[in-house]
């Protein structure tokens, strides 16, 4: 007997990607229950249906994107838009615009346990992003110059990022950007990578999410700072610090380094220190210092 052969509808079926809103925390998932067509009652449950689902996609060879469903953001779309939130098509338009533009993660085989907290990073991250974004667009036009300081305050920021790794020694470069803006913290994360000719491998998408972090500091003054983990073979992780000031960046002592990269940036907690890990102070960097005339030349 002949294997019956897939339509050509069927065989384009399995070419669609495809998102899933993913209801990740009990509480928005317990405020989706008060829609009728919400078919779901137990969020475990839930979660191992959508994992299932997810398992049986990639066995069919579709990629499937996972995106974080907020009930309030997903009530305030069917408002503006005029549709009837206790639907499930209106839930799958909703869906479909997160997958357009809110942050998504792929599935790629892992168990959803360990694909939840990419999925949170990811969402934290495009927020710091998109706040950070918005402190640039506020700072509006230098008085004397007419200058646009964010975006003066952002090419200064990217030039500082610049001049540390050049500046940094061969290895792993783990940078974490922070500041402590007054309607919620900014963090930005970067990595690269060096060797004795220079950088080698850098991520351009992360550079310009962490200067812009460091962009929103310069232009509102907040407190803010950089932390800087090397690992290189046969040797302790080095960690280096420096602190926002005005449109530059002031090296930390070496304890000052180790109460900032023991602190966590969102709580304040105390974190424990890591084994086989040298605080340094950071060597003198050509350029970062603090300018008298700010993040814009007149």
């Amino acid at each position: 007997m002949e294997p019956v052969r897939p339509t050509l509808t069927e065989r384009l079926h399995r070419e669609i990607a495809g998102t899933i809103g993913l209801l990740v925390d009990e509480a928005d998932f317990a405020t989706m229950r008060r829609y009728r067509s919400f078919a779901f009652d137990d969020h475990p449950a839930y979660l191992r249906h959508t994992e299932a689902l997810l398992r049986d996609l990639d066995d069919q060879g579709r990629h499937t994107s996972l995106a974080l469903f907020d009930p309030e953001q997903y009530a305030a779309y069917c408002a503006r838009t005029g549709i009837d939130p206790d639907t499930r098509a209106s839930r799958t338009r909703f869906t479909a615009e997160l997958a357009a533009s809110g942050p998504t993660v792929p599935y790629d085989g892992r168990p959803l346990a360990e694909l939840l907290p990419d999925l949170l990073d990811e969402a934290a991250r495009r927020a710091t992003w998109e706040h950070a974004t918005q402190l640039l667009d506020r700072a509006g036009e230098c008085a004397s110059c007419g200058e646009d300081l964010g975006r003066a305050a952002f090419a200064r920021a990217f030039d500082l990022l610049r001049r540390i790794l050049r500046a940094a020694p061969p290895g792993a470069h783990h940078l974490v950007g922070s500041v402590t803006a007054p309607d919620g913290p900014l963090l930005g994360v970067f990595r690269a990578r060096s060797d004795a000719t220079g950088i080698t491998e850098v991520d351009d998408s992360a550079a310009v999410e962490l200067a812009t972090v460091l962009a929103a500091g310069i232009t509102t003054g907040d407190p803010g700072g950089l932390v800087m983990r090397t690992t290189a073979p046969d040797r302790h992780d080095r960690v280096r610090g420096w602190r926002l000031h005005g449109d530059g960046l002031v090296p930390l002592t070496a304890a000052e380094v180790f109460d900032a990269y023991c602190t966590d940036a969102l709580s304040g907690e105390l974190i424990a220190p890591e084994p086989d890990v040298d605080y340094c102070a950071p060597p003198e960097v050509e350029g970062i210092a603090p300018r008298p005339e700010g993040p814009h030349r007149h």
